[in-house]
């Protein structure tokens, strides 16, 4: 079963589960489960040693570290009143539905330093707002997760550039850094897709799932469905009546300022002499550590000598913190185990095999590449592990003497692995958005994916483009034209229907 097909059926039958069962928890178990009895060829005890050796050597304690701190964060933001103050404030201001999505992508944007944060941070800050104006939570965690793993992947001051640049071989014709700014024009799904969250906020329309969503929302139902426990969370849950604005602001400010400085410091302790080379050498798992670290003292020095919050309530935030993680740290959990499994099961072999026999016209190589990082991330929920597959491949077939090819193949392969993460039920950053949201998981997984196949199937076509004409500006005029019509079709039928 090593590096065959067969590689490929955990992941898949987990994700099919998934999305038919409506049950996460489950779906991945099964998907680990299945993928211990194939590496340990059916043998019962091999099947349970398998299982729990994986699942010990694939766990990310930094993650985890970072999650429940983070959770820390949000707890003390909410406890202080920071969370309610920023959402009165933004309230007075925000005067429109429109507006408050607006500003929910705005704040995305602003936030490109990880991922991780972007969804925690963006979710908890702007949902008091977007429930005012009676945004479904699944349209919220789609803005939300929109506006974070593409936009990390274009910002060249980001744990995920930190992460490309470390998979691009040293010896290659352009350092990391060069490689990663080069590919940003390239990089369709990501900059179609910031595209496609403005165009459908200006526009103010939705479809498919996601229109019935709004439709509930409208008449006072947020979730739909699968939203009982979020509402149970917010019963009885007081506010604080002095917090201020600024103890949310100060917060997110010295998060942002303090994971840059990690990102650069541990840049510096690992050789580089510069800022660029820093950033590309950096340990960004530790530097989010230190930020969330440094962060949760700074709020005890804000909030503790104010009487803001009292010292009890903040120890006790880091248990609440750890709580309100919880669930998606055990799909986190799962989820790294599964990754493991296809290692085990030998699934970079197979792609690499497949791929080494795809190679039969190079004008379309950009859009292959697109495809199976896209099959590659969806199947196994991460982009890093997709990157880390397919980049160094891409980077040899055209070392030495096609430097733009490597470039737009590289660029469809980042693009690819994100677009793949996105619609993924299994993938870290769309079970954080999940949670940044407040929103069920499977809402969210299948009301942006119907979003995401229409930048997919258009960025494919821009990749065959990209192949033919080697030019940054021809391929993203052209698929940025594409999206543009589509959405606007679809706008006038979405409006037609609804006057009828």
């Amino acid at each position: 079963m090593y590096g065959t097909w067969w590689s490929l059926v955990p992941p898949v039958v987990a994700i099919l589960l998934a999305l038919i069962t409506k049950e996460v928890y489950s779906s991945l178990f099964v998907g680990v489960l299945l993928g211990a009895l194939f590496t340990a060829g059916f043998q019962p005890w091999g099947t349970f040693e398998t299982l729990f050796t994986t699942m010990t050597e694939n766990m990310n304690l930094n993650i985890i570290i970072f999650d429940v701190l983070l959770g820390m964060i949000i707890v003390l933001m909410t406890q202080s009143g920071g969370s309610a103050a920023y959402g009165e404030w933004a309230s007075r201001r925000i005067k429109s539905k429109k507006a408050s999505m607006f500003a929910t992508m705005g704040l995305g944007v602003l936030i490109f330093v990880d991922d991780y944060f972007n969804c925690l941070t963006v979710g908890s800050v702007m949902r008091p707002v977007t429930d005012k104006y009676r945004v479904s939570r699944a349209k919220l965690a789609y803005i939300i997760d929109a506006t974070a793993a593409p936009i990390c992947i274009i910002a060249p001051i980001s744990s995920w550039a930190a992460a490309v640049n470390s998979y691009v071989p040293e010896d290659s014709s352009l350092t990391g850094f060069q490689l990663f700014l080069r590919t940003i024009p390239y990089n369709l799904y990501a900059l179609l897709t910031i595209g496609m969250v403005f165009l459908v906020i200006a526009w103010n329309f939705d479809f498919g799932l996601m229109k019935k969503h709004e439709i509930n929302a409208a008449k006072g139902d947020l979730f739909t469905s699968g939203g009982e426990e979020f509402e149970s969370m917010q019963e009885d849950k007081k506010v604080n009546p002095n917090g201020k604005v600024i103890d949310l602001v100060l917060p997110v400010a010295v998060l942002i300022v303090s994971a840059v400085f990690g990102m650069i410091y541990t840049g510096f302790l690992g050789g580089a002499g510069n800022v660029v080379d820093a950033f590309a050498d950096c340990d960004a798992e530790m530097s989010l550590i230190f930020a969330t670290t440094v962060t949760v003292l700074f709020m005890a020095v804000l909030y503790l000598p104010r009487k803001v919050i009292s010292f009890h309530d903040f120890m006790q935030s880091l248990a609440e913190g750890a709580k309100l993680m919880m669930p998606a740290i055990l799909i986190l959990t799962f989820a790294w185990t599964l990754k493991g499994m296809g290692d085990n099961l030998g699934i970079a072999d197979f792609v690499r095999n497949m791929v080494g026999t795809s190679m039969t016209a190079s004008v379309v190589i950009p859009a292959i590449m697109f495809g199976i990082a896209l099959f590659l991330g969806f199947s196994t929920g991460t982009s890093w592990g997709t990157f880390a597959i397919l980049v160094p491949i891409v980077v040899n077939m055209y070392a030495g003497f096609d430097d733009e090819m490597m470039i737009i193949s590289v660029s469809a392969v980042l693009a690819g692995a994100v677009c793949g993460d996105h619609i993924s039920p299994i993938s870290d950053t769309t079970i954080m958005s999940s949670a940044g949201a407040q929103s069920n998981h499977i809402n969210h997984v299948q009301t942006q994916m119907q979003y995401a196949m229409i930048v997919a199937v258009i960025c494919a076509i821009g990749y065959i483009i990209a192949g033919i004409s080697k030019n940054w500006m021809i391929s993203l005029a052209g698929s940025a034209a594409i999206l543009f019509l589509v959405l606007f079709f679809i706008s006038r039928k979405e409006r037609s229907e609804a006057r009828a």
